[in-house]
């Protein structure tokens, strides 16, 4: 009994590992087909999204074919028991200008001729032979209560070769006709009357004109929710691109600041440093200038975020510009690597602005005309103020490598750097792709604009728009 009971506890445990074995097998090769198509479905996504619109288009066809296949059947139908009655009533006029007691006899030995046929047969034997106009007549009557108003013709034909004995009316029959089921007028079926619709296209129309809107609708409702995911997974792809390109930027306009000043601690932490205060002094300084350097990029990012939501309200003063420009111009001229020339030529001393921000603004603009100089020679800059039309405007030139008309017309986007993004790549020129975006979010909480001008190799400008404080504004900040 107790072996017994120790073989079943031991193929329990045989089978309980057996299933965990499967189990993490099943889960180890699912887990690898799910990355497996997460890597692959960004390559497969075009081929699905075209497979669908195709499909979509493919049903609404099959569907629309289908209707007409169905209306068309009914055409037949309805002009087959017109024709039908037209001349079973044109028989009865013909039979009641008969002399009275006139009698025709017939009847069929099987069930292939109709009996109305001998009827037909009879009257015409008499010598009163069936009129095409009073059968055109009366199918004309009957089509309209049916609701088909098109062009048709009756026509007496010979049923074996098809052969056109007579019709009712001259009209040229096209291929888009609807033949009715012929009517025979003859026992021996050699003879019979049918009805063509010529051109039944306004009947078609407008019994599938609601189906036929309807379908367009929702192809172009299909066809625009596909482009609108094209798009969107177009956009996610420039994301996808900006963020890459952000985050390289990121890193590197961070990193060296940062190395900056892990080094300078490193050398603060060293007890000699002590006997040396200039050094000391010196070491400090970096430390400072390199944690201002990353603050500000991080209130750049800041301020951008709260302009976009218009949480950022601009305090408007009456701001010098010269002495607002002088401190530009001693900054870059102290950390330049090239020879740099600044060209002052102020008609309007003073405008009305956040000190702060247009501050911050035109010194973006100056040290894109830094970055983006030329690889050799001088870089100058030319900054002109005036005011007219009640605006005050502040130009900066430069002579750097210029854009061109399609980086223009996204220059002031967030994190577009135009042309400089290939030369961020080897280190070139650095930054976020913020400066101009943040020049353009400063100028619009301002209530004014910016615009820019460029001819690639020669030069850029960019002129800021500001409106002029009111007095009345001025009096009472007074």
């Amino acid at each position: 009994m107790n072996m017994y009971l120790c073989g079943q506890i031991v193929t329990m445990k045989k089978m309980n590992d057996i299933k965990l074995w499967c189990t993490l097998y099943i889960k180890r090769h699912f887990v690898a087909l799910v990355k497996m198509w997460q890597s692959r479905k960004k390559a497969y996504l075009p081929f699905f999204t075209s497979l669908g619109l195709v499909a979509a288009i493919a049903i609404q066809g099959v569907w629309l074919n289908n209707t007409y296949i169905l209306i068309e059947e009914n055409l037949r139908k309805e002009s087959s028991e017109a024709i039908a009655e037209a001349v079973r009533k044109e028989a009865s006029i013909r039979f009641a200008t008969t002399p009275k007691g006139t009698r025709i006899d017939g009847s069929s030995k099987n069930d292939t001729v109709p009996e109305n046929t001998f009827f037909y047969e009879g009257i015409t034997d008499l010598g009163y032979p069936m009129n095409m106009d009073t059968v055109d007549s009366i199918a004309s009557v009957l089509l309209k209560e049916y609701g088909i108003e098109d062009d048709f013709v009756v026509c007496e034909v010979k049923l074996r070769s098809r052969e056109l004995l007579r019709q009712s009316k001259i009209l040229n029959f096209s291929r888009d006709t609807i033949r009715s089921k012929a009517v025979p007028v003859r026992t021996d079926l050699s003879e019979g009357v049918e009805l063509l619709l010529i051109n039944p296209y306004k009947t078609f129309f407008e019994r599938m004109g609601l189906l036929m809107i309807a379908s367009f609708i929702m192809l172009v409702l299909v066809i625009g929710c596909i482009v609108y995911q094209i798009k969107v997974i177009i956009y996610q792809k420039k994301v996808a691109k900006l963020r890459e390109d952000f985050s390289y930027a990121m890193i590197h306009d961070m990193k060296t600041p940062l190395s900056s000043i892990m080094m300078c601690s490193d050398a603060l932490n060293d007890e000699k440093i002590e006997s040396i205060p200039e050094l000391k002094k010196s070491f400090l300084g970096v430390v400072k200038s390199e944690t201002v350097h990353l603050l500000k990029l991080i209130n750049k990012l800041l301020t951008i975020s709260k302009l976009e939501s218009h949480k950022l309200t601009m305090v408007k003063e009456k701001v010098q510009l010269e002495p607002m420009l002088g401190r530009i111009r001693e900054t870059f001229k102290a950390k330049s690597t090239k020879p740099l020339y600044f060209t002052l030529n102020l008609q309007a001393r003073e405008v009305d602005a956040d000190k702060e921000y247009l501050e911050e603004a035109v010194y973006n603009l100056v040290d894109n005309a830094v970055k983006y100089s030329k690889d050799e020679g001088e870089v100058e800059v030319e900054i002109t103020s005036e005011c007219s039309g009640g605006y005050s405007c502040i130009k900066v030139r430069d002579n750097g490598i210029g854009f061109s008309e399609e980086d223009k017309r996204k220059i002031f986007d967030k994190f577009e750097r135009g042309s400089a993004i290939k030369s961020s790549r080897l280190g070139k020129v650095a930054g976020f792709g913020l400066g101009l975006n943040y020049v353009y979010q400063v100028m619009e909480a301002h209530g004014g604009t910016v615009t820019a001008s460029s001819v690639v190799g020669k030069f850029s400008e960019f002129t800021l728009y500001m409106p002029a404080l009111e007095e009345e504004d001025t009096e009472n900040k007074e």
